[in-house]
């Protein structure tokens, strides 16, 4: 028989699981230390967890107008008593996983094959080794990975990598140069669980300042070479590839500047 699965509280939730939960499940977490004094005291610790992976605002006005842009930007809104037992309204919004910059160690097991391929795909469209190593290692830290690089007419051939890597349920994501095709194959890798101590939730639940010590997962890519013979059929083999890409910057959000404004004075 399946064990249920446990339910996360403040108490438990780390930079890794709370990737887990969605806005609501945020609200019922803090609803329900609203009623547990202990758990009141250490609400700056556990919004900063929460922070991690959610986008999180206060409302500094409070009307129906301003609720109604934080809703247009799918943001979840309700009533929550802070720590100095007041009361306010504030904006949760899962963080997105857009580009491979917001891959991090913490939620690299947290989405699927073929969630991580759609995300190098719209990102770059060079190929696994545009990426920098830092990335890879990150994504390599949840997925098997492998790679081949093959002439169109030949990717597909019966008894192939490509047929036998799709019948062991990795996932493929497909870039063409020219006359050629790079293959990515993704799978998760399984999941292991151990029996934790009271020292491992300790370790888990680091404050800021130990956070510190972290290695830090917002890398670049800083290569920019431009070389028009990058796909010369004659020079590329399965091994010997190599590839570039430029990276947008996303988009800003900024709801609280722009209701500042509104109501300034």
């Amino acid at each position: 028989m399946k064990k249920d699965k446990k339910v996360l509280t403040l108490k438990t939730i780390t930079k890794s699981n709370v990737w887990e939960l969605q806005e609501n499940d945020i609200f019922r977490m803090w609803e329900a230390a609203e009623r547990d004094a202990d758990l009141r005291d250490n609400l700056p610790h556990y919004r900063d967890i929460i922070k991690s992976a959610f986008e999180m605002e206060d409302l500094v006005v409070d009307k129906p107008e301003v609720v109604k842009k934080y809703k247009q930007r799918d943001f979840k809104v309700s009533q929550v008593k802070l720590a100095d037992g007041s009361k306010k309204k504030i904006a949760i919004k899962k963080r997105a996983i857009l580009r491979v910059t917001d891959l991090t160690y913490e939620n690299i097991r947290h989405i699927s094959a073929g969630k991580l391929l759609e995300v190098i795909d719209r990102n770059f469209g060079g190929g696994w080794e545009s990426l920098s190593q830092s990335i890879r290692d990150i994504i390599e830290a949840g997925f098997d990975i492998s790679t081949t690089t093959l002439p169109k007419d030949r990717l597909r051939k019966k008894g192939g990598m490509y047929e036998k890597k799709v019948a062991d349920g990795f996932e493929v994501l497909e870039i063409e140069k020219g006359a050629w095709i790079e293959a990515i194959f993704a799978k998760e890798k399984p999941k292991v669980e151990r029996v934790k101590s009271k020292y491992d939730a300790d370790e888990e639940n680091l404050s800021d300042d130990e956070d510190e010590n972290l290695p830090d997962h917002n890398y670049t890519n800083d290569d920019d070479d431009d070389d028009d013979d990058l796909y010369d059929e004659d020079k590329l083999t399965e091994e010997s590839y190599h590839t570039t890409f430029d990276e947008e910057a996303p988009d800003d959000l900024s709801i609280a500047e722009d209701v500042a404004d509104e109501y300034d004075g």
